[in-house]
């Protein structure tokens, strides 16, 4: 990871597409799912409108996110990570979670999917799976957290629809193989102000599963590697920001890339993210699509092949966290 940060250009932009069709289901969809396909072949990044989730709901969610993190660590530290065990969820103060193994400028909280004692999963000890973790003294913030997660599960089945017909596949592909039950995960982050242009929210990175639906606040900082070179993803109202991750990545072959991207906030202030990740379900193995293929392992940022991988999503995820969080290992990774 570079020290000095490199030129940010603002002239390049992310391509902007209305996915009201797609949402709707009426016959310009097949329209929609071209812009999807030039967007993911150019740049594994694009922003979305159109898309229906209420506007009150992001709303709320942003103004009880400000209300959480504005608490004293020893109050936010009620709900740790280290209380979640196996399901992953809870809090985690600045400087704990890795990238790359470096501290992120970052805080936040770890949700998914909310599931009882009963649920099969749950039942069999599956990581990564169970219940939440909420401040007791937020108790809005449970319903507000989990409509959310509603709505964007949702909506993650749509994209993937437009992405399925972007690959000239059937609507239902990716749901009827790996995504009719999803591994859903939702984090709220808090990025403090940084003293230091040099200094990373996060790191260089790319994200592991199939799609990631990103919404932001005003504060600006995220930034996208292009073949031009690094780029401004700044916000814009009421959209979210969307980009595939490396297991589309490799079912594609290399044709749709997992984009690297970071997060470095010079805003003067707080900055409020609120990414979650749609991807297939744990126990799914995950198999190329018969597409063109190309393999990317010298031009990824990591130097790594997403396509050498073999095994579940499960298998490949739990690769992952485990770097993210290593003193919370023990509690996740099957005994």
């Amino acid at each position: 990871m570079n020290d000095v940060p490199a030129t940010i250009s603002n002239e390049q932009q992310l391509p902007v597409i209305d996915i009201r069709a797609l949402v709707a289901q009426t016959g310009d969809a097949q329209s929609v799912a071209a812009q999807i396909n030039q967007a993911c072949r150019e740049v594994g990044f694009f922003y979305i409108v159109g898309h229906g989730v209420d506007e009150l709901l992001q709303e709320r969610l942003e103004i009880l996110s400000q209300q959480f993190f504005a608490q004293d660590v020893a109050t936010k530290m009620q709900m740790t990570m280290s209380k979640g065990g196996r399901a992953w969820r809870g809090y985690f103060p600045v400087g704990d979670e890795l990238t790359s193994g470096q501290p992120d400028v970052k805080e936040g909280i770890y949700f998914g999917a909310e599931l009882d004692e009963s649920h099969p999963l749950v039942v069999a000890r599956t990581p990564m799976h169970g219940a939440n973790l909420f401040p007791a003294k937020m108790p809005e913030l449970r319903d507000v957290v989990l409509d959310y997660i509603a709505a964007l599960t949702a909506l993650g089945h749509t994209l993937m629809c437009g992405i399925a017909l972007s690959l000239g596949l059937e609507a239902r592909y990716f749901a009827d193989r790996y995504t009719a039950d999803p591994l859903v995960l939702f984090r709220l982050f808090n990025y403090p102000a940084q003293a230091s242009e040099t200094q990373w929210g996060v790191g260089e990175h790319t994200d592991y599963g199939l799609l990631t639906i990103l919404k932001q606040d005003d504060a600006g900082g995220l930034e996208v590697k292009t073949k031009a070179g690094w780029i401004a993803a700044p916000p814009i109202e009421n959209s979210f920001v969307c980009n595939i991750g490396d297991m589309l990545d490799r079912m594609t072959g290399g044709l749709y890339k997992s984009t690297p991207h970071r997060v470095r906030n010079v805003s003067g202030r707080s900055r409020l993210s609120f990414p979650f990740f749609f991807d297939p379900n744990f126990n799914a193995v995950v198999r190329p699509i018969a597409l063109p293929a190309r393999d990317d392992k010298e031009e990824r940022w990591d130097h790594a092949s997403v396509h050498d991988f073999s095994g579940t999503y499960g298998e490949y995820l739990l690769s992952k966290v485990a770097k993210v969080f290593p003193m919370l290992r023990e509690s996740v990774l099957p005994k």
